[in-house]
């Protein structure tokens, strides 16, 4: 396994890796992707088995340039007015959008489903790579199947090491969760998966869609191959880190006791500060705040880099408090919510 930094020499060389029908992990401004040819049935599988993936669960196609849509996705007339919109205010960026798929793109990328989720990130070394890669690269998230994601290179490698041909080092991820993912394939537009663009930034644009992200009564372990998602993401357990993670609202969590062995994740400084009153700081509390001042945006970037640190800490539970149930918030919530479904 090669473990390089962003350069054009790098990138180049990664490039060669996927046309040759390897995999690299590199960077997006969303998560680490771990991405193959996405023409290439056999690289695709590399994917799947390294990740130790369930095959149901299909994968994004990134596109680093609108002429390329074509060659992955064929949209239905009645869906261009839409994807019009939506291509232009939000692409390059961190929205994936399920359209029916190029019969160019395999099977195994879709889950066999007749559509594919297409994204166009706005990272410059993911879009150099996509463009000397051959036009597409089907990846999802560089981490162990229903893992946390990776927002940095050393997450990729602590986690998949060896199983990867190339890691590109690009530093920490700028937004730290993944994109949005909107189905405008049927009559209604729908969310499948909160990320980084948000429901009201949506619906500013082409009014109402319907929010289809809860979460499903089965996981990884139940589900069965022929039960494919229309989009990553949809599992009940999925994000989650090894240690037990319990989510709470804002009064029940500040109203926890401190038990030892255990690690609180608040939201704000605020909520911590609550929770706070009346702890002897002699007890040494673990805690952690996602945003000191409640900032959406840096809650979102920091809280997969929060909880892989949690995670490699001496500890037998988390004890993670929601954050504001709206724009953002709701994707960071989505992430706990999935987190904690097995605890």
């Amino acid at each position: 396994m090669n473990y390089l930094p962003v350069t054009h020499r790098s990138l180049k060389q990664a490039a060669e890796i996927i046309r040759g029908g390897g995999i690299v992990a590199f960077p997006t401004e969303t998560v680490y992707g771990l991405g193959a040819d996405a023409f290439n049935a056999g690289a695709i599988a590399k994917v799947f088995e390294a990740k130790g993936r369930p095959r149901f669960d299909p994968l994004i196609i990134h596109i680093a340039a609108m002429e390329t849509l074509e060659m992955v996705a064929a949209a239905a007339y009645n869906m261009r007015q839409k994807l019009s919109l939506l291509a232009k205010k939000f692409w390059p960026g961190p929205l994936s959008i399920v359209l029916p798929k190029n019969e160019k793109i395999p099977g195994i990328a879709t889950a066999g489903l007749p559509t594919a989720a297409i994204r166009f990130p706005s990272h410059e070394a993911a879009q150099k790579l996509i463009s000397l890669s051959g036009g597409a690269i089907a990846a999802p998230s560089a981490n162990p199947f229903g893992a946390l994601s990776p927002t940095k290179a050393e997450h990729v490698r602590d986690t998949l090491g060896n199983k990867v041909d190339m890691i590109l080092d690009g530093g920490s991820a700028q937004i730290g969760l993944e994109s949005t993912v909107l189905d405008i394939t049927g009559g209604r537009v729908k969310i499948l998966r909160h990320g980084g663009v948000s429901k009201e930034e949506i619906e500013n644009l082409i009014g109402a869609v319907e929010d289809c992200t809860a979460l499903e009564n089965t996981d990884s372990k139940t589900a069965k191959a022929e039960e494919a998602y229309a989009s990553p993401g949809q599992l009940k357990s999925h994000y989650a880190p090894k240690i037990p993670l319990s989510t709470f609202k804002t009064d029940d969590i500040s109203s926890l006791p401190l038990e030892q062995n255990a690690a609180y994740l608040f939201f704000d400084d605020s909520s911590c500060d609550t929770w706070l009153e009346g702890k002897s700081r002699a007890q040494n509390p673990v805690f952690r705040v996602l945003s000191s001042s409640g900032q959406i945006r840096e809650a979102a970037f920091r809280l997969f880099e929060i909880l892989h640190e949690l995670d490699s800490l001496r500890i037998k539970r988390i004890f993670a408090q929601f954050a504001p149930e709206q724009r953002l918030g709701m994707a960071i919530n989505d992430r706990l919510r999935r987190a904690s479904a097995n605890t």
